[in-house]
């Protein structure tokens, strides 16, 4: 039985270059990369030196804060270079990949037939451990600890985001084993939201309670969902897992052997024909674009244009990415920019360019900030975008000044970075507040554990 749930406040942002549902391919990258910045806090603490084989599965490096969590190679290859900068610090891990994979086997498991103890260790050695993260904090979850509740979010509301239907499709009972294992995990329940305007496989999961959401973004944010549904409060612990790594925990155990494959959304209007794409884990971007986008100076984004993060295309997809985006960059400037009749292409919340007028048409927006930082000052923008039951000026002001009770106080455990993405789009002050929060965090993890 599932659960309709309606989420008001927010505001969607349609951008030209949504992708299609094509699958292709892509050339198997020769050089791939496990980046530690991936896994925000972690520590790495190698297990494997230059030169050295490994398989898919195999441990590269282990977290310093806790040695049982291990991240391991997507694809089997000899270790290329250790990429190290300020005080040794790991940068990146290169893998010169092998021309076809070899698997470390982890044996085939049921996962109703286990304990939560036998789950998590199989997690932990094959390294599907990094694919939890718990709330508060957005960071990897403690092995030690036991949640209260789990949440896997399948509906997509970021403007450009991939559907997450199309991606797992053909991985129905992947899917279903991997929500299987997660419910060891936990005394309370596995909560899997979905499209409440359509139907999918997604509906009819076993081991989970369904949820069907409805509404603008952020609605598809894990952290709007875990408000409306079972909030947190100080000393909770709540464990969140993206769908495609579901279907790669259910393979585990089904087959066994890691699956570091992904299909990923190539979108945006700079893209020349936008559809999905199979990759492997750590391919590199160039491999993923080249010969695909439009003649024009362009930013390159994995992740969302909200919440993702500027690469190169030497760079690769980050490890919690489903989508590599591409839009215009915003170098330039505009004469009277600032008025009306100026804004034909230009999308606003507030009435100021009309885009109210046409709210389906699909905008070629690039990245210029249009302004430079001003003053923080009450507008009742950021409220009208929060779902979540924060004051969002207020909780951003105590987290600048470093105000720990304040924080406590006004929510700072609900919410993670991703869920002030649109704070950033639609505040006229132009904070930074994705980047303060994540501050604000790190401050509560140091201070408050």
């Amino acid at each position: 039985m599932s659960t309709d749930i309606k989420i008001k406040k927010g505001l969607n942002i349609k951008l030209k270059g949504r992708a299609q549902n094509k699958l292709s391919s892509i050339n198997r990258s020769k050089i791939f990369a496990i980046d530690p910045s991936n896994f925000h806090g972690i520590i790495p603490k190698m297990i494997v030196k230059v030169g050295d084989k490994v398989q898919v599965g195999d441990a590269v490096f282990y977290a310093k804060q806790n040695e049982q969590i291990k991240f391991t190679s997507p694809v089997s290859g000899v270790i290329k270079e250790i990429v190290r900068g300020a005080k040794r610090k790991i940068l990146k891990v290169l893998i010169t990949a092998d021309e076809s994979d070899s698997f470390n086997d982890f044996g085939v498991k049921t996962p109703d037939n286990l304990t939560a103890l036998q789950v998590k260790e199989i997690l932990l050695e094959s390294g599907c451990w990094a694919f939890i993260n718990q709330r508060p904090y957005d960071i990897i979850a403690n092995p030690s600890e036991s949640p209260k509740a789990i949440f896997v979010s399948a509906y997509a509301t970021a403007p450009l985001a991939a559907s997450h239907s199309y991606a797992l499709s053909g991985k129905e009972k992947e899917f279903q084993v991997g929500i299987d294992a997660l419910s060891t995990l936990t005394e309370g329940k596995v909560h899997l939201s979905v499209d409440g305007s359509s139907s999918s496989f997604l509906n009819d999961m076993n081991n989970a309670t369904i949820h069907r959401i409805n509404g603008n973004h952020p609605a598809g944010n894990v952290g709007v969902q875990i408000s409306k549904i079972d909030p947190i409060n100080s000393g909770d612990r709540v464990w969140v897992v993206n769908p495609q790594d579901v279907a790669a925990i259910g393979n585990l155990f089904l087959t066994g052997k890691i699956d570091p494959e992904r299909i990923i959304a190539l979108a945006g209007s700079q893209v020349s024909d936008p559809q999905y794409y199979k990759v492997t884990q750590g391919t590199k971007i160039i491999d993923i674009v080249k010969g695909k986008l439009k003649d024009r100076k362009s930013r390159i984004i994995s992740g969302n244009p909200l919440t993702g993060t500027s690469v190169s295309i030497n760079d690769s997809i980050g490890f919690y990415d489903d989508v590599v985006t591409v839009l215009p960059e915003g170098d330039h400037y505009s004469f009277f920019g600032w008025m009306p009749f100026f804004g034909n292409n230009k999308f606003s919340m507030s009435r100021t360019f009309f885009s109210f007028l046409t709210p389906n048409k699909e905008f070629d927006l690039d990245t210029n900030l249009n302004g430079e930082e001003r003053a923080f000052v009450i507008t009742g923008e950021m409220e009208k975008v929060m779902p979540i039951d924060v004051y969002p000026m207020q909780l951003l002001k105590a987290t600048m000044v470093e105000d720990i009770e304040k924080m406590e106080n006004l929510g700072i455990y609900e919410v993670a970075p991703e869920d002030f993405a649109l704070v950033d789009f639609v505040s006229t002050s132009k904070i930074e507040a994705q980047d303060i929060i994540r501050q604000g965090l790190d401050l509560m993890i140091k201070e408050v554990g």
